[in-house]
């Protein structure tokens, strides 16, 4: 057998597991494992850096599959290389309930699967987050331990997509020369031929963002190889544009827009065998052609050993903290640290906007957890997450711990859940709350997949004033609430700001956005306690003198209200609580009884909160008096709006008294 009749069964295979699973599910996308299985042959046979049987090791290569609808592509690869979470069964159930081979590669459900991808455009920018952790974590720990390259093949899709201008330029200013990008030129979309919505020239495109670009025939096997071995070699990100053709090998559906989306159907699947001379049985490969790929799955492993060598013969202080932070483990010290600090708030009793609280907590947290990486959407001054500790990197220093995204919110996201999945690092990253909407898709896929990214979200209401309603967040609280696994946290002054950072540090499993103000908010915990508060999700901040009429609820800047209120009832001899909810998700998350606790039954319940009323109905029941937003805002000084919109501590008492009559 030559070596192209080898590379051919190896590529075929991939192939025609894909069109029998697809088949068999009646539902997936059969054209691009179909066209890019011969770059993804000459990728894992010769190049990739993996072990199957230790799939967590943690200098292999990456390869992120942006193009998400081709997870078959994906999937084959992994049962045709030993990885044992996905079997012959696996590939059967494609698409079934409870299967691991989801419609679209879903991390955490099979290993090999590097980050979850589907809404065309995050994976590349997952894999320019990647490439950044590789490239930080070898500035940090030497290339004996961490030297691996980063692989993403996208689809005209993926590279319509905006976000994709937003990574690849950030790529190419940082010159991420182990950023390699495999483009599926196959010039078909859903809709039809790229010619009939797009005419960018890719190359060009590339080129000005400061890549290297190499374009080649995506089913010639020595062009593939020979690309990718100059891309090894650049000291740029490198695209190669890989001309492929969709649904390859499909004798009338090849080249076309039926097959991108769509079964072949069975009578199309007998030509295409016969066409590509394939003879075995759907879900039967060939022991000699399955045999190659199982061979190539412990190609590398002579490696890893070698790595493992060199990392145990690696200083033991070294070694433990590479370890440490891979496992995803805090330092022991955080938390002391925490306590310490929070009994230096109670005497200071500062006040502070929440985001001057923000960064007061972290230039704490920053001197410890020398794992945190911080940043800013152009907008470091505004969103206080530099520290002293966090000296800005640059394209020829990443020994600083400051990532400037430049206004690329959407892209800033999706690398940081790039970050944290390659693991070391727990990215953190700011920008005005208004502007988390750009953020939306990769803070849904972060929850989805469960992993630990902090959003620091400034200027989180009305309260920012003079800007106007394009910038004052009404409903965007009660949007990120709504996104399951998602912690919100709006903390009311420096100690809650300090205890939410160190929830969202603890938050292994949820990634966390932390609401700020622009506006000075007065201490309203005082007292020091260790314990920490919040963690509750909401508790009782201020008791009410005797038998409560009246609770009032409130987060962030308007638990000030909330208490000027309570003060002013009180006063009247009306009695009062206030309760304090910096996070929705950790209260739900509670017990029954304490929450039964939390809420209690008074005659009136009022929630205050400088946002729309959605989710607040839990709190205070359909018939509670909500003090909030219905509209959105507009251009004022906070105070005048606050009084304009009737979110204020006398609207509060006149919405009770009137309740109670």
């Amino acid at each position: 057998m030559t070596n192209n009749d080898k590379h051919t069964g190896m590529a075929n295979a991939i192939r025609f597991l894909s069109i029998d699973a697809i088949q068999k599910a009646n539902s997936g996308h059969p054209g691009l494992p179909m066209g890019a299985a011969d770059v993804a042959t000459v990728l894992f046979s010769k190049f990739m850096k993996f072990d199957p049987n230790t799939p967590d090791w943690p200098d292999r290569d990456r390869f992120v599959l942006s193009a998400g609808h081709g997870s078959m592509l994906l999937y084959s690869l992994l049962y045709l290389l030993g990885y044992e979470d996905i079997d012959i069964k696996q590939i059967r159930n494609f698409r079934q309930l409870g299967s691991k081979t989801a419609g679209h590669p879903e991390y955490g459900h099979a290993a090999g699967i590097e980050t979850t991808t589907g809404p065309l455009g995050q994976g590349i920018a997952n894999a320019v987050g990647m490439a950044m952790a590789e490239r930080k974590l070898a500035d940090e720990f030497g290339g004996d331990i961490v030297d691996h390259h980063t692989y993403c093949l996208v689809g005209d899709g993926c590279l319509m997509e905006g976000i994709s201008q937003e990574a690849i330029a950030l790529a190419g200013h940082l010159k991420l020369n182990k950023l390699i990008v495999l483009w599926d030129d196959n010039r078909i979309s859903i809709d039809g031929p790229i010619s009939i919505t797009d005419s960018t020239d890719q190359i060009a495109r590339f080129d000005a963002s400061n890549w290297k670009t190499i374009s080649i025939d995506g089913h010639d096997p020595e062009e593939i190889s020979s690309a990718l071995e100059e891309a090894k070699l650049s000291d740029k990100p490198v695209m190669i544009a890989c001309r492929t053709t969709i649904g390859f090998g499909s004798p009338n559906k090849s080249g076309t827009a039926s097959v991108h989306g769509a079964p072949l159907g069975s009578d199309e699947i007998a030509l295409t065998r016969k066409a590509l001379g394939w003879k075995s049985k759907p879900f039967n490969i060939p022991s000699e052609i399955l045999d190659d790929w199982r061979i190539t799955g412990l190609r590398s492993s002579q490696k890893r050993k070698e790595w493992e060598k060199r990392f145990d013969n690696t200083d033991p202080e070294i070694k433990g903290e590479f370890q440490r932070r891979m496992r995803g483990d805090l330092p022991t010290k955080l938390e002391t640290a925490i306590t310490e600090y929070k009994r230096q708030l109670a005497e200071e009793k500062p006040k502070k906007a929440s985001r001057q609280s923000s960064q007061m907590a972290l230039e704490v947290i920053n001197g410890i957890v020398d794992e945190t990486i911080g940043g800013s959407a152009d907008l470091t001054g505004s969103n206080n997450t530099k520290t002293s500790q966090t000296q800005s990197i640059t394209p020829d220093d990443f020994s600083g711990r400051y990532i400037h995204w430049g206004v690329r919110e959407h892209a800033m996201a999706a690398a940081m859940n790039g970050m944290a999945l390659h693991g070391g690092l727990i990215p953190y990253s700011g920008g005005f709350m208004i502007f988390s909407d750009y953020c939306r898709t990769p803070i849904r896929l972060a929850a989805m997949m469960g992993i630990r990214v902090i959003h620091v979200l400034t200027h989180d209401s009305i309260g920012l004033g003079e800007d106007g309603p394009t910038h004052q967040p009404v409903e965007q609280l009660a949007s990120l609430r709504a996104i399951p696994n998602l912690l919100v946290m709006r903390p009311a002054d420096t100690m809650e700001t300090a205890e939410c950072w160190q929830l969202a540090l603890e938050s292994h499993t949820s990634p966390t956005a932390i609401a700020l103000s622009r506006q000075a908010l007065g201490a309203v915990r005082t007292e020091f306690e260790a314990q920490n508060r919040c963690a509750c999700g909401a508790y009782e901040l201020s008791p009410a003198s005797d038998n409560a009429q009246v609770s009032l609820f409130a987060s962030g800047s308007e638990i000030e209200i909330a208490l000027e209120a309570q003060a002013g009832l009180e006063k009247d001899g009306i009695a009062t609580r206030v309760v304090s909810i910096p996070c929705f998700e950790l209260f739900q998350a509670q017990s029954n009884r304490y929450q039964s606790n939390v809420i209690g039954e008074t005659k009136v319940n009022i929630a205050i909160e400088a946002g729309i009323r959605q989710g607040w109905d839990h709190f205070i029941g359909s018939d509670g008096i909500f003090i909030g937003m219905s509209s959105f805002g507009g251009s004022a000084p906070a105070k005048d709006l606050y009084d304009h919109f009737g979110i204020n501590s006398q609207a509060t008492i006149e919405a009770a008294k009137a309740r109670l009559k």
